[in-house]
């Protein structure tokens, strides 16, 4: 009898032994969706890996951790910021949303009947626009809630 325990998959997103994968995490399918629009390596040093890297961003996006507490398993923390930055500033969370929301509507899961535009408006009273009081000491913290990389990790992870 073999007691053996099998050893455990280091590739993120997939499961192991018909388990599901990590929290956070591409499946296949999401991943396949996703490749073709990521950059490939023309020359110079090797990059991390694409899916790696893109788990990393998603699990700081999902978990509200700081960078530096990005777990090992995603490579340098520094790294994944600097690539996040830089797809961020190219577009390229714009451009896989884009798709995402293409195939989603052409297989039918988006139900556009629940969209709503509503062009009125109503003038906010002056205290509602967050002022301290005199003396106070503001420590607020901002969130890019309309930060396309974000949308996206939601939209994998629903």
């Amino acid at each position: 009898m073999n007691t053996k325990k099998p050893t455990r998959k280091t590739r993120t997103g997939r499961g192991v032994e018909g388990r599901p994968g990590r929290r956070y995490e591409l499946r296949d399918e999401a991943w396949e969706r996703v490749e073709p629009l990521l950059p490939r390596q023309t020359r110079g040093g090797r990059w991390n890996d694409h899916r790696t890297t893109l788990n990393g961003i998603f699990w700081i996006l999902n978990s509200g951790a700081q960078w530096r507490d990005l777990p090992e398993r995603y490579g340098k923390w520094q790294s994944v910021y600097d690539r996040y930055r830089r797809w961020t500033r190219e577009g390229l969370f714009d451009r896989i949303l884009h798709r995402l929301h293409v195939h989603l509507d052409e297989d039918g899961r988006i139900d556009w009947s629940v969209f709503d535009v509503d062009g009125s408006h109503i003038r906010a009273d002056r205290s509602a626009a967050g002022a301290g009081k005199k003396g106070a000491k503001q420590n607020r913290q901002t969130t890019p809630w309309d930060d396309p990389a974000e949308a996206l990790a939601r939209s994998f992870i629903l």
